[in-house]
């Protein structure tokens, strides 16, 4: 036997093993950058030399195998896989297409998650399937009706049988908010969003399911029961799909000849971090069904189309150490500190592993090879461990039993997944960090005063508590280095300037443990004042918007300590002050949802989004059904591409631009 028989071997063994875990039991090994690399060598070698290639080789067929627990589905029509393309090789795999300059063509994003089929028959969902071997899939049907985006009921006229194909998703924000509530409540997190999508699918309990914020976005339609096409064009066929109000990603896009293929690809890597849910690539398809026909398939895809592969954002390292960092509540976050691996572009040396459990859950110890992954602007995360890797030398993590910073006890109550040290105002730590986060632009908002500025007052000992900013003069701030006469009077004259703020601002900046952004402004709005928040009881308290009984005990136990209400004192003697919050007359929007978005010349968008807040309006950061008014700038973006959708789906909102959106306001009372 020769190397490259050996080679192929080796390789058909190896992702055959990958497909086993990822497919069957949801546990993958390896990146999806490590897998293609496995991948494509095979089918490279396969290509030069077919009678190498064996009956069982991964590039003979789509991929996975049905597992137990679900029932088997036969699809009418395979749902095959896309060859792949990369920078190196866009413009021969381009050229494979078609030589007309003038072909048109249908981008669209490559979702990161759950292929699934969808079939309707008179207009009734009766059939929904995974993959699966792309012969045979699982049937998902309980499951994918949970989903909320699904249409049960097509109302519109249809065929007698449609199938639709799409990804089942877990879009990015509502996938970092479940596990921020996991961790909160002590259970396991989700690995990423697409092994969170394919998860929740897969559970035999759709109550499971229905428990986890998935999306299903249509990217095709299957010939109709009689054979015949619904459209002419693939672009053609997602604006039916629309119309029969399916989710379509609103980033699809008909484009001309592969020049602008390419400058597609190329905008949309350049606002991938601002996509709502994961993507690896860009599909790109010939749009015309007759020419879809005349070129055909062969083997396990089809010859008009291919997806094209983003670097990725994934990739496997070494885990050489574990640190501890001490947050301002006193929170124990374990980091991971990493053989330096790029993903992505970026250099990536630390990772964080959130809290303890989750180092148990994965079973970490040092020295394992490990995924590391980075998405969109969120700190880099180990996602899993390669078991199989793990040397022999390979040592148990021992979590802290004190605090690193000051020696304190470690507590951890029994409802919570975080440790904290108890240390309180002696831990040095948590004093900087509620420093760094008090001067910080969410909060107080002081100019030029940052992480290092704080840490470089606090080692003096110039500054102790948040009321110390204030009494601070320019010849305290000279000694340090860098700081010369003009730019200390700068830095005084920013605290002195950073006196007049909100109720909300000052509520947030004082680091109360569970009170955001949102419950400072709930708590401002639904109290008025900073006497009634500091004296109301616990009942008062959860009876405030979005306020529980975690938090509403984190308030209390905040102004019952003496200490805090010393230093509340001295910064309001300080000068600190703030605009009293009237009651809120009937302006004409109380209690309707306004989405402000884009870039604004008339009035700074955050003084219209005040004025709409002060006039008992709700500002929401993202477009729904839910929204009453859209008021747009310049470079509006996505939000007003989906307003639209839902204004044509017939759901009633009000889009204004700049000028039109402040003069509705004022004719509603609305002072800005």
């Amino acid at each position: 036997m020769d190397f490259l028989e050996s080679r192929v071997n080796f390789l058909t063994d190896e992702i055959n093993h990958h497909n086993y875990k990822y497919y069957v039991l949801d546990e993958p090994t390896v990146p999806d950058s490590e897998y293609d690399k496995l991948f494509h060598e095979l089918k490279n070698i396969e290509l030069e030399h077919p009678s190498y290639a064996r009956p069982d080789s991964p590039t003979q067929r789509v991929g996975g195998q049905v597992k137990d627990g679900f029932k088997e589905v036969k699809h009418n029509t395979p749902m095959l896989s896309l060859n792949n393309s990369f920078p190196h090789s866009v413009d021969n795999d381009l050229k494979k297409l078609t030589d007309d300059e003038n072909e048109i063509f249908c981008c669209e994003p490559k979702l990161d998650g759950l292929a699934c089929s969808l079939v309707y028959v008179n207009g009734i969902l009766t059939n929904a399937a995974t993959r699966g071997d792309g012969e045979v899939g699982e049937d998902i049907l309980a499951n994918v009706k949970t989903i909320k985006n699904v249409p049960l009921k097509l109302y519109n006229t249809v065929p007698e049988i449609l199938e639709v194909r799409g990804e089942i998703v877990m879009p990015k924000a509502k996938f970092e908010a479940y596990n921020e509530k996991q961790r909160e409540l002590g259970k396991p997190a989700l690995k990423n969003p697409r092994n969170g999508a394919a998860g929740s699918v897969r559970q035999l309990d759709p109550a499971v399911t229905a428990s986890r914020p998935l999306a299903f976005y249509a990217y095709g339609i299957v010939k109709s029961g009689d054979g015949a096409s619904i459209n002419k064009s693939h672009y053609e066929g997602l604006r039916y799909l629309h119309s029969l109000r399916f989710e379509i990603s609103s980033f699809v896009r008909q484009v001309k000849g592969p020049k602008q293929v390419k400058e597609y690809i190329d905008a949309i890597e350049k606002r991938r971090d601002a996509i709502p849910y994961e993507i690896d690539g860009v599909v790109v398809k010939i749009d015309s069904v007759d020419r879809q026909e005349e070129l055909g398939y062969v083997m396990r895809a089809p010859n008009w189309a291919f997806s094209y592969k983003y670097p990725a954002t994934e990739e496997l390292t070494t885990l050489e150490a574990v640190d501890y960092q001490v947050g301002r509540t006193g929170a124990i976050c374990p980091v991971a500190r990493l053989r330096p691996v790029d993903i992505g572009g970026v250099t990536v040396s630390n990772a964080t592993l959130h809290n303890e459990g989750e180092i148990r859950r994965l079973g970490l110890m040092i020295g394992d090879q490990v995924s590391v992954r980075r998405a969109q602007e969120v700190i880099p995360q180990v996602c899993s461990v390669n078991l199989s890797a793990r040397p022999d030398d390979a040592q148990p993590i021992i979590f802290p039993t004190t605090c690193p910073a000051c020696n304190s006890p470690l507590e951890k109550p029994e409802d919570e997944a975080v440790w904290r040290c108890t240390g309180g105002l002696i831990c040095d730590a948590q004093r900087i960090e509620g420093l760094i986060h008090f001067v910080s632009r969410k909060a107080m908002n002081i100019g030029g005063v940052g992480e290092k500025l704080v840490a470089a007052l606090f080692d003096k000992r110039l500054i102790e508590t948040f009321a110390d900013l204030f009494t601070l003069a320019p010849q305290d701030l000279m000694p340090l280095d860098g700081m010369a006469l003009k730019s200390a009077e700068k830095t005084i004259k920013s605290i002195s300037d950073a006196k007049v703020t909100t109720l909300p601002r000052f509520l947030f900046a004082l680091g109360i443990r569970g009170v955001g952004e949102g419950s400072s402004r709930d708590l401002a709005n639904h109290f008025k004042t900073l006497d009634a928040i500091m004296n109301a009881t616990h009942d008062e308290l959860v009876e405030a918007p979005d306020i529980g009984p975690i938090t509403a005990s984190s308030i209390r136990a905040f102004f019952s300590n003496e200490g805090n209400t010393q230093v509340v004192q001295r910064l309001l003697d300080a000068g600190v002050t703030w605009e009293p919050i009237t009651e809120i007359t009937d302006s004409g929007i109380k209690g309707q949802s306004f989405v402000v978005t884009g870039s604004f010349s008339i009035v700074p968008r955050k003084d219209i989004e005040a004025a709409i807040r002060n006039a008992g309006g709700n500002v929401l950061g993202s477009v729904s059904a839910k929204t009453h008014v859209l008021i747009v700038g310049e470079k509006a973006g996505s939000k007003l591409e989906k307003a639209r959708k839902l204004v044509n789906a017939g759901i009633p909102i009000l889009i204004f631009n700049e000028k039109d959106g402040i003069d509705f306001l004022s004719s509603n009372a609305v002072e800005i």
